[in-house]
């Protein structure tokens, strides 16, 4: 197949696949083309020539249950080489902090996200257990949306990620606020993390996001209705998160809600245009695909030969991804630089959310 994705929405038991058996997807130069139209969506962070927005095309669109064979995993044989060593991707790490930083400081950012990736040589060729490793994400992350997409353009992508960009709900539109980061050990590890108390950082890295959201959404709703933020938990980690429900009058121009609300400042940072430059041009690891978006846009499922089932909208913010590469996998992460940021707990903060798809790969 040229093209394909299969992913299963959070607390499902069956996930869905989506085909492509003729030509290649779709590819826009701008979030905005999307109105109108219908397939999977797999948008990048920043949309160019080498990395469009891709739209695949809902030839065969079918759900399975979800496969879990506990005896049957997919492992990656470790320990893995780290490409670049891991000395030089702090030592990475510690220039763009101290860059971004900077310009918090100076109070031209009021919030920017720094991002980095990790190579991790494998000396298999992966491909033989990609099928096994979304069955494992699907039972290791119950509460994420897992998603294994492939163009020939993108390439291979897998992700298992909490936040939702835009999703309709029986009529009723949603997007959250998702920000603010701690990790869960010891005890709290058997709980959904509800006893933890939350920096002032994390309060008001969340408060930001969902600010920008409300703006984002008087442009288009005709009413809407916020709750939260409350603690919710992803793998191992937890965050702060505020949901909010609305209607649209016009569900042709998608494409032009969701131009105001990627990227959002969870992902990016604010001013959102000022931020999304100086990311582009002084992050040293390229985003690619990751922390934009993907999934299922105005999509029907053909549930027997005589029944399909009602267009579905379920777009995430693609988070707690990793690349498939030839000889190994890329894996991605960030977080949210405030003033009164710290370095070395940012770090720790990317490492904890690289652990959910190294989790997958590692015996």
């Amino acid at each position: 197949m040229s093209a394909f994705a299969i992913y299963r929405l959070p607390r499902e038991d069956h996930y869905t696949l989506v085909e492509q058996t003729i030509g290649e997807p779709l590819e826009l130069s701008s979030i905005s083309e999307l109105n109108g139209r219908s397939g999977f969506v797999l948008a990048p962070f920043a949309i160019s020539a080498d990395q469009p927005l891709l739209l695949i095309r809902g030839d065969r669109v079918i759900k399975e249950k979800v496969i879990v064979n506990s005896e049957n995993q997919a492992k990656v044989p470790s320990p893995f080489g780290e490409g670049g060593g891991r000395g030089s991707l702090r030592e990475v790490y510690h220039k763009d902090f101290a860059n971004f930083y900077a310009h918090l400081l100076s109070g031209e950012f009021r919030k920017i996200v720094l991002a980095r990736s990790v190579t991790l040589n494998s000396p298999l060729t992966a491909h033989h257990s990609l099928r096994e490793l979304f069955f494992d994400a699907c039972q290791r992350y119950p509460r994420m949306f897992i998603c294994l997409v492939s163009t020939p353009k993108s390439g291979m992508w897998l992700t298992a990620t909490p936040e939702i960009l835009l999703s309709n709900e029986k009529g009723m539109w949603q997007t959250m606020a998702l920000a603010g980061t701690m990790k869960l050990e010891g005890d709290d590890l058997q709980g959904e993390g509800e006893h933890l108390l939350w920096s002032t950082k994390n309060i008001q890295e969340q408060r930001i996001v969902a600010s920008y959201i409300t703006e984002c959404l008087e442009q288009f709703a005709d009413d809407f209705t916020e709750k939260g933020p409350y603690t919710v938990r992803a793998g191992n980690l937890v965050h702060l998160r505020s949901d909010f429900t609305f209607t649209l009058s016009d569900e042709q121009h998608m494409g032009d809600v969701l131009t105001a609300l990627h990227p959002t400042p969870a992902v990016c940072g604010l001013p959102k245009r000022a931020t999304f430059d100086f990311i582009l041009q002084n992050e040293h690891s390229t985003r690619r695909y990751y922390s934009g978006f993907m999934g299922p846009l105005r999509l029907q499922c053909t549930m027997s030969s005589t029944h399909q089932s009602p267009a579905t909208t379920h777009l995430y913010v693609s988070l707690r991804c990793m690349e498939v590469l030839t000889n190994g996998f890329k894996l991605y992460a960030g977080g949210g630089l405030l003033s009164d940021s710290v370095e070395e707990q940012e770090w720790q903060e990317t490492e904890a959310k690289m652990e959910t798809m190294r989790n997958l790969l590692y015996i």
